[in-house]
């Protein structure tokens, strides 16, 4: 088997192990599960930042505002894929992201791979769809990066 086969690849540690891709329909049903999990976090971020500012309202508090609860996001997705390759939902639903040859994303890639998700997201979530056009099934922003969306099971 090839290693740009959509069905398995070798890590570098162990090449006699493959690594599966994770379906299409679980990494969405993991995304939706992700969304839930992270309303109570930005819940209390939220609530922190509104109790730190006195709930004072004006265009630049409320960009500030905005940009806290990204910058939230980012550092626990990044934190996530960089030290074990799973936020919680994805342990949940067996799914790991790596790097093609199954090796750990770096904090430079983690981080990359958010701001494009963000911007996939932000485009009416047309890197997402873009999966259902792409030959191996994977989101745009993995394919840009060169990672992957692996099965743990």
């Amino acid at each position: 088997m090839s290693l740009d086969s959509p069905s398995a690849v070798g890590t570098p540690a162990s090449p006699q192990t493959p690594l599966h891709f994770a379906g299409l329909l679980t990494r969405f049903a993991s995304l939706v599960y992700e969304a839930i999990l992270l309303v109570p976090v930005l819940f209390i971020t939220a609530y922190l930042f509104l109790a730190l500012t006195h709930a004072v309202r004006t265009p630049i508090l409320h960009a500030l505002f905005q940009l806290w609860l990204l910058g939230v996001l980012g550092v626990y997705f990044a934190y996530c894929w960089r030290r074990s390759g799973q936020t919680l939902a994805m342990k949940t639903w067996h799914i790991r992201v790596a790097r093609q040859n199954g090796s750990a994303l770096s904090t430079p890639e983690a981080a990359a791979r958010f701001l494009l998700a963000v911007w996939s997201l932000a485009l009416l979530g047309a890197g997402f769809w873009w999966s259902l056009v792409d030959r191996e099934r994977q989101f745009l922003h993995d394919r840009l990066l060169g990672s992957r969306l692996y099965s743990t099971r």
